[in-house]
Parts: structure tokens; C-alpha cells; sequence
């Protein structure tokens, strides 16, 4: 069991996602954002390995605008050798990423140009894993998207598209259940007819729930991960904020709620990424409360 959190560190003094507005948009000051988000990455990856956080959702913008059609070098092979080195140390360490592209990512959507956008965008984050070196269990995770008044012709198109994928993206594509039109049992459903794998979030279970209990549900799902290929299956873990809006992620991790998932997946060896809004402080309480449970 890996834990981890994502994209953003607060204890580095950097940030590994800096962008700008596309109406600023030049070679130079997209050269040097790159160059800057790829160093901080590499240290947020040190202070990771320092304190055992072996699992890290990497950010969808290390290279801004990389899918959009402004860009107008090849990034890949300017900084190649960045990418390669701060992916041997990632190796080295056997520390899993992922990804998890915006929410334009659509690839059910009705409307031609956001599916052809969404396959772009997929595209990069699939050529930036290969330049990083990873392998198959670093995973690029997406929802399925919108349902367009038609939740079973929804899935259906979401099948058909992701069949228009390249395999060095596919075999890479993790798929999200969601917080009001997904559940699990439709992420269950595409996974069977796909290459994709179910990646289970306890917090939109509960505000979006299956017909079976979330234990019996990532048994299901954990047999669709191959663990020499995909590894472990991945899970992203949350609760209720108190006091705010349903669906308002935790501001800190509340230990008790963490004590009781556990207890009730510990028949299942799986990796968890805390979206949590303090990140790394709280991935770092959960590591305590599993060692002195020793469950890693």
C-alpha cells in the first residue's frame, strides 16, 4: 500500500504547475515555465522520497498548452533529457504517478471538436509518461464524462471513442467513478468492454452510491488490474468537510474516517491518493496511523 497526494506540495516553496494566459503565449516564456515546473517536480519528488510518499499525481500542466495547436516547438525533445532523468529517480525509488487530466477532457462528448481536443490532450500525457520512462502502472486517470440526457448511449460513445485511442494510451487510461452521474458499476461496465481500468473514489461512492457496498466493489475492481502490468489498483480516498457545501472535500484528513476505510479494505492491498486540501501534511499523518496499524 502506497500513499500519496496531488499535484501541489506546500512545504517546497515552488510550484511544479505554473501557466499563464494563452494571449501571452510565446516560445520563450513557455520554454522557461517548463524548464521551472520540471525543477520544482524534482524536488517535490525529493521531499517525497525523504518522507516515504511513494505515490504522486503529477500535474496536468508541466507543459502548458502542450495539447493546444499554439504550440510551436517540440518540447519533447528539448527537454528530453530533464524528463528522463527526473523519471529514473522517480523508478529508483519505485514511487507510482499518475495524472489526471482538466475536465474538458470529454471523450463521450457529442460535440466532435471536444472529443478530437480531449484525444490531444491524452496524447500529451501519454507521450510525457513514455519521456519520463514509465511504466504501465503509472496511470492516466479520467471520468466518463457528461451523460447528455442519455446515460446508457453516454457509455456506449464513451466505448466507441476510446477505442479511437492510440495503445500506448490506452493501456495507460484509468477511469473515475463520479460524485452524481457514473458509478462504479458503470466504470465496472466500461471496464469490461475496454482496456481501461476501474479506479475507485470512496468519497464519490458515498454521494454517488452503487447498488453493492464500496468493500465487495474494489474486491470487483481489483481483479481488473493485472499487477505485473497495471500494478496494484489505484484509489482516490476523501471525506466530507464539516460545515461546508455537500461534496466539499476535506480541508485536513480526518484520522477516524481514515481508521474506518481501512478497516473495512483490509482485505485488499491497494494504493491511495488523499485528495485532501492539505496534501502532504495530511499523507503524511496517514503514513503514521499506518505504520503503528502496520499495514505498510
Amino acid at each position: 500500500m502506497k500513499i500519496g497526494y496531488p499535484c501541489k506540495n506546500t512545504s517546497v516553496g515552488c510550484s511544479s504547475s505554473k501557466r499563464f494566459n494563452l494571449k501571452s503565449y510565446t516560445k520563450a516564456k513557455t520554454k522557461e515555465t517548463v524548464r521551472a515546473n520540471l525543477e520544482c517536480l524534482e524536488n517535490v519528488i525529493d521531499y517525497n522520497i525523504k518522507n516515504n510518499i511513494m505515490f504522486f499525481r503529477i500535474s496536468s500542466d508541466i507543459v502548458p498548452f502542450a495539447s493546444h495547436p499554439v504550440m510551436d516547438f517540440k518540447w519533447q525533445r528539448i527537454f528530453r533529457n530533464e524528463f528522463e532523468r527526473i523519471g529514473g529517480i522517480i523508478m529508483k525509488a519505485k514511487m507510482r504517478i499518475s495524472t489526471h487530466p482538466d475536465q474538458f477532457v470529454l471523450i463521450n462528448a457529442l460535440d466532435g471538436n471536444i472529443v478530437e481536443r480531449s484525444i490531444k490532450e491524452l496524447l500529451y500525457h501519454g507521450e510525457m509518461f513514455d519521456l519520463f520512462g514509465f511504466e504501465t502502472n503509472a496511470k492516466i486517470q479520467i471520468h466518463v464524462g457528461g451523460a447528455y440526457k442519455d446515460k446508457e448511449e453516454a457509455k456506449k460513445r464513451f466505448i466507441r471513442n476510446f477505442r479511437l485511442l492510440p495503445k500506448f494510451v490506452r493501456r495507460r487510461l484509468a477511469v473515475e467513478n463520479d460524485d452524481r452521474l457514473f458509478t462504479i458499476d458503470d466504470i465496472l461496465e466500461i471496464c469490461e468492454k475496454t482496456e481501461a481500468k476501474p479506479l475507485l473514489d470512496n468519497f464519490h461512492d458515498a454521494l454517488n452510491p452503487s447498488k453493492q457496498s464500496f468493500e465487495i466493489l474494489l474486491k470487483r475492481a481489483s481483479e481488473y488490474w493485472n499487477e505485473k502490468r497495471d500494478g496494484i489498483i489505484m484509489t482516490d480516498y476523501s471525506s466530507q468537510e464539516r460545515g461546508k457545501r455537500r461534496g466539499s472535500h476535506a480541508e485536513t484528513i480526518d484520522i477516524n474516517d481514515f481508521k474506518h476505510y481501512i478497516d473495512r479494505t483490509k482485505k485488499i492491498d491497494f494504493d491511495i491518493m488523499l485528495e485532501i486540501k492539505d496534501k502532504e501534511k495530511s499523507a503524511l499523518k496517514a503514513l503514521k496511523y499506518l505504520k503503528e496499524a502496520k499495514r505498510i
